[in-house]
């Protein structure tokens, strides 16, 4: 199975574009969002690559970031959504976070927004993927890039708390919410002994603003 690939951009049409490696053209179909940040023809490229191998055919997707591609993995995992459809999810909405976002927040009416998504794959989407896409957007920063280690100045400035909460402030702050929105939010949460810092975030989203 093809990982990754690292090569020179020759060819680029539609949704396809060619990848020379080593003299050997690859075909990989990428979301528009992909496609938008790619360097000009004839410049090195390098994708993550996901293999679809079916009976008659392989078919290669690419992506540039780290947090376009863990989307899409986890985007076809959902029912009746294959990689063609994951694409074309990611091709409709502004960024992977943002698609991300509208799934955490429930957003079944900004989904159905993304051309070929219907009210029952928005619902599934939502379903099945909500809590998979608070993790991820807690993982990331606002551009989409690991979260590194360390608060926000909004957060730094609060009171001494539990540093969990002091994690969910940095997060929904990282997801565009407002400091006092967030600090709010997080002001009603109680830290016991068993519970995970997923499930604080997932009561912390659901307090906020809509």
């Amino acid at each position: 199975m093809i990982g990754r690939l690292r090569g020179q951009l020759v060819g680029r049409e539609g949704t396809h574009v060619i990848v020379d490696c080593g003299g050997v053209g690859y075909e990989v179909v990428c979301s528009g969002h992909t496609l938008g940040a790619l360097p000009p023809l004839d410049e090195l490229v390098t994708l993550l690559v996901f293999t679809h191998a079916q009976e008659n055919k392989v078919a290669l997707y690419g992506f540039l970031t780290e947090a376009e591609r863990r989307l899409f993995d986890h985007l076809i995992t959902v029912k009746n959504v294959g990689p063609s459809t994951a694409i074309g999810i990611l091709s409709g909405g502004a960024d992977p976070r943002g698609i991300a976002e509208l799934i955490a927040r429930e957003d079944t009416a900004g989904l159905t927004r993304i051309k070929g998504v219907g009210k029952k794959t928005a619902e599934m989407l939502v379903v099945e993927l909500r809590e998979k896409c608070e993790l991820l957007l807690l993982s990331w920063t606002a551009s989409g890039e690991p979260r590194p280690v360390g608060l926000p100045a909004a957060a730094r400035k609060a009171p001494v708390r539990h540093p969990m909460l002091d994690e969910v402030l940095a997060a929904l702050v990282g997801m565009g919410w407002k400091p006092a929105q967030a600090e709010a939010a997080v002001a009603d949460l109680a830290v016991s002994p068993e519970i995970t810092l997923e499930t604080l975030l997932r009561q912390a989203l659901r307090a906020m603003p809509r």
